[in-house]
């Protein structure tokens, strides 16, 4: 698939770049460069594969969640900007 010239200002006036004259050309090969790499990999045999990297069964993996008591409140408190009644005081939040 070839890239016009056309083409490509339309689609740096759709990403708002500001293309000067002198670098139209190369954005040209570059984005058929990029373009004729996707067409090579788009074309790969993957029939018969049985190996993927990065692909799991795993999908929605939660923790359970669980209280835990914490010992030391006045530790945690130290922390905090200000306490009232044995927590942490927070601005409102509307």
């Amino acid at each position: 698939m070839q890239v016009s010239r056309e083409e490509l200002l339309h689609i740096a006036n759709l990403a708002d770049l500001n293309l000067k004259e002198e670098e139209v050309e190369n954005y040209l090969l570059n984005l058929q460069d990029i373009l004729n790499f996707a067409n090579i990999v788009s074309k790969a045999p993957v029939e018969n594969l049985t190996e993927t990297i990065g692909a799991n069964d795993n999908y929605n993996v939660f923790r359970k969640d669980e209280v835990e008591v914490f010992e030391d409140n006045e530790l945690l408190l130290n922390n905090a900007p200000e306490e009232e009644r044995n927590m942490f005081k927070i601005p409102k939040v509307l």
